[in-house]
């Protein structure tokens, strides 16, 4: 059996329960270690006992969804196209659609780089910067937004091309490598090479060098995949990509990068709220902003695995596969994120105080940040469960090309319900009640986003 016929066996035959794992077990791991080197830049910063620090990066990291949200308009909407169009046997427009879908990605990218560069300090002090924080966001976002951004935007959109075409292992690799080869360079920047005061700069170059050795891995596998699987990284097949074809790749791509921009709108809203009451509890909301991440990289892993044998089956027609994939994925979700739920509530003291120091610089102000996360932390992991349905249910709803419902399914989660809960939740019960809208809002997007998969799955016969 060649290749090719693997990959089909995968998304056609193979029991549904072990056909995700193959698609979702390196797309989890990928999604821990990406996050793991993405903490460990909070980890190493919190070495320092310097909350400035620690507030810092955490106001970039909006910046840096931000290039997530770009991605997906080019990886999910590329991606989840190219696996519809094989399900429907459309292999050389699939090349010229992931071919279209890298430059595109390359040339967003240099454009989001250079309005960074622009008008950087403005965007930081709009994001909740203060005079404090200034000088250490500008550090960061400099190299790894300005100057890092299209490798990190390629490198997420090559991730997305390679899963959906079958090639999860060798996606989950690509990412994998950029975060393990971060976890070595953020210690050796920040604490051997630079002088002190400059371990913002050391993580911010230990974070672009990775990315780049990454996209550079991520592209070359794909051009090397392309001998076998209907992709491309032709200029030429780019240019030749159908009307009709870029029609469904941005009815997918607008509502998730659209999605994904809305739920950094919100933590913008939540950066800018916590900083309103000081620097220490915008330090400790985004130590816990960091930390909960952690089952919602297994669950996006889950989705994200889920979603080409979901695209390729429905476009297919095999209706009952297609349910399957999508109850067995909901499933295994629920319980990652029950079981995050318990781990949580037990252990929240000892996890925010991994990214604290209490030894070094303002010990009293570093214990009060680590109050402030553990009481967060708490709070916040109770909404896990509907994030992960609201997850879920996007992934499904972008895997059928139903754009529509997912942009209205965004809209209505992030503007509708989390976002003036924030405000309204944070005016009467200050920062305790910002913590508690996200388990709010999120359980109100959780059931409308429920209500809207069976309507559409009704609609289509499914």
């Amino acid at each position: 059996m060649n290749k090719a016929q693997e990959k089909k066996e995968i998304f056609e035959n193979l029991p549904v329960p072990k056909a995700l794992a193959m698609m979702a077990v390196p797309t989890v791991i990928s999604q821990l270690i990406n996050l793991i080197y993405n903490m460990v830049d909070a980890f190493f910063i919190g070495r320092t006992g310097n909350s400035y620090m620690v507030a810092a990066t955490s106001l970039t990291l909006t910046l840096v969804m931000m290039v997530t949200a770009l991605s997906n308009l080019f990886g999910v909407g590329g991606g989840s196209l190219v696996a519809r169009l094989m399900g429907a046997s459309q292999e050389e427009e699939c090349k010229k659609v992931s071919a279209f879908s890298v430059y595109g990605a390359a040339v967003t990218a240099l454009a989001y780089s250079l309005l960074n560069g622009v008008f950087l300090r403005p965007i930081l002090f709009f994001l909740g910067a203060s005079n404090e924080t200034i000088a250490y966001a500008s550090q960061y976002t400099q190299l790894v937004i300005v100057v890092g951004s299209v490798f990190s935007m390629l490198s997420m959109t090559a991730a997305h091309l390679l899963r959906n075409a079958g090639y999860s292992s060798q996606a989950g690799m690509g990412l994998s490598l950029g975060g393990l080869l971060n976890m070595g360079l953020d210690p050796l920047f920040m604490f051997v090479l630079l002088p002190k005061g400059h371990e913002v700069v050391g993580a911010a170059l230990a974070t672009l060098l990775s990315n780049a050795v990454s996209c550079g891995y991520l592209l070359f596998t794909l051009k090397k995949a392309g001998a076998k699987a209907p992709l491309s990284l032709r200029l030429s097949d780019a240019r030749k990509v159908k009307k009709s074809s870029l029609k469904q790749l941005f009815s997918v791509g607008v509502p998730s990068a659209i999605l994904t921009g809305l739920f950094d709108l919100a933590n913008v809203c939540v950066n800018m709220l916590a900083s309103s009451h000081s620097d220490l509890v915008l330090a400790g909301m985004g130590i816990v902003m960091k930390v909960e991440r952690i089952p919602t990289a297994i669950n996006l892993g889950i989705c994200q695995g889920a979603m080409p044998i979901i695209a390729y089956n429905y476009s297919s027609g095999n209706r009952e596969r297609m349910r399957n994939t999508v109850n067995t994925a909901r499933l295994w979700g629920l319980i990652i994120s029950g079981i995050a739920i318990v781990l949580f509530q037990l252990f929240a003291g000892s996890v925010t105080k991994l990214f604290m120091s209490t030894r070094s610089g303002d010990a009293e102000k570093a214990l009060l940040t680590i109050e402030y996360a553990t009481l967060f932390l708490r709070i916040r992991c109770t909404a896990s469960p509907m994030q992960f349905i609201n997850y879920h249910t996007s992934y499904c709803m972008q895997a059928m090309g139903k754009g529509k419902a997912t942009m209205l399914h965004a809209i209505v989660r992030e503007l509708v319900f989390y976002i003036p809960c924030q405000f309204i939740m944070n005016a009467i019960w200050g920062e305790t009640g910002l913590a508690f809208a996200l388990p709010v809002g999120e359980l109100c997007g959780a059931v409308f986003a429920l209500w809207l998969l069976r309507r559409n799955m009704k609609q289509t016969n499914y």
